[in-house]
């Protein structure tokens, strides 16, 4: 009976092992040392390749630069990828000769996962390359690039199970005449089910309601992984040039309810910086465009250091709330800004002024005097990224292009 026993741990190990070696060969990352071969098949997928089989590139033109690019008049739609079976996309490279914001927020990107019908990806093109606002300038972080300002580089893994289709659509009135494109995948020989699918949300609100938050992600339920939001913020000139920034992200994780688990202290602050914020590009955080001029800023972070996991539902707002010296508040609710007063601080006292029915006169004689944060109205726009253990979400469809590029000129 010893012998038997000891036959079926032996057994049951070694059984335990080759599982653990199968799932480990299948859930590989492109990350992995460069010296170590990964069963994968290389594959790009451009105009010179579209169906990215193997031994079949480069086939006008006797080969010599035959299809490089095509063009994508108003209204039509291109499927630039269309692949069955297992894989990861691991990076795109596009770029196009109009690169207008007026573009880049006309074109509209979708990817679809495993024969979904609904896209886990639909965004405006600039935006969904981490260049908010339509406006493209040259940058590299993580996740995302532009080497120059001309270009357009994503480098997110993107698994697939069983199939995976991109499409561009020109939703605008102009013709796209060039539009080059090379997306890089590999094919994989297996699957685990701890890979997750890659979705994207883009929102924008032309005029935020003082007190309600914005909505970066709405309720999503699954279990999966917030990889990051970049922003755009055109801040509303009835404010003047007062500071727009002193909103805090909340993350709604797996059963919270009126409270988030996960909250900043502000807009700045959750990209890593202070006091304001400047044009700066980091790894995970930066701002690419801060145009003090026309009062347009552009910002991002990415969760890839400090991975937000979520079990079963995760929901993430942000506040629309700015600040200033109290009397200058003062002036704004006298000229009809809408605004709500929510803090007042004045060296080492701070008073929330929230809690106060009816609510708090700033004009009071012995409330005192110091920098005033309020709710405020500016026109906030986002792309919101997340992995989902589906390949479909049921999150708004994309806003309409009128929404989409309003202002932008």
């Amino acid at each position: 009976m010893k012998l038997i026993i000891v036959a079926l741990v032996c057994l049951s190990v070694i059984l335990y092992s080759c599982q653990n070696e199968r799932q480990q060969t299948a859930t590989q990352n492109l990350n992995s040392p460069l010296y170590e071969f990964q069963d994968m098949e290389p594959r790009w997928n451009s105009f010179e390749n579209p169906t990215s089989e193997k031994g079949a590139g480069g086939q006008e033109n006797k080969g010599a630069k035959g299809h490089p690019y095509d063009y994508l008049k108003a209204g039509e739609s291109k499927t630039l990828m269309d692949v069955t079976g297992s894989g990861i996309i691991n990076r795109m490279w596009f770029t196009i000769q109009d690169r207008s914001p007026q573009m880049l927020r006309s074109l509209k990107i979708e990817i679809f996962w495993d024969g979904e019908q609904r896209p886990a990806v639909s965004a405006p093109f600039g935006d969904f390359f981490g260049n908010g606002l339509g406006r493209l300038v040259k940058h590299e972080s993580e996740l995302f690039s532009s080497a120059e300002g001309r270009s357009f580089n994503c480098f997110i893994p993107m698994p697939f199970k069983t199939g995976a289709r991109v499409v561009v659509t020109n939703e605008g009135t102009r013709d796209l005449d060039m539009l080059f494109y090379d997306i890089n995948f590999v094919m994989l020989n297996d699957w685990s089910d701890n890979k997750l699918y890659f979705h994207c949300y883009w929102n924008r609100d032309t005029a935020t309601t003082p007190g309600e938050d914005y909505t970066i992600l709405p309720h999503v339920q699954g279990k999966g992984r917030f990889l990051g939001v970049n922003f755009g913020v055109m801040a509303n000139p009835i404010y003047q040039k007062s500071w727009w920034g002193e909103g805090e992200v909340k993350m709604y994780l797996d059963g919270d309810d009126e409270l988030p688990t996960l909250i900043g202290t502000g807009t700045e602050d959750y990209i890593g910086t202070a006091w304001g914020q400047g044009a700066f590009i980091n790894r995970y955080t930066g701002c690419p465009v801060a145009d003090t001029e026309n009062d347009h800023w552009t910002f991002y972070r990415y969760h890839i250091p400090d991975p937000i996991y979520f079990n079963r539902e995760i929901r993430v707002d942000i506040q629309a709330m700015g600040g200033n010296m109290k009397e200058k508040v003062i002036e704004f609710i006298d000229d009809g800004a809408p605004l709500i007063p929510v803090t007042i601080q004045e060296g080492q006292a701070f008073m929330g002024l929230m809690d106060s029915i009816p609510p708090v006169d700033l004009k009071r004689e012995d409330l005192m005097n110091g920098w005033t944060n309020f709710y405020r109205s500016d026109d906030w726009s986002s792309t919101a990224y997340f992995y989902l253990d589906k390949p479909s979400n049921n999150l708004p469809a994309l806003e309409n292009i009128k929404l989409r590029t309003y202002r932008l000129d």
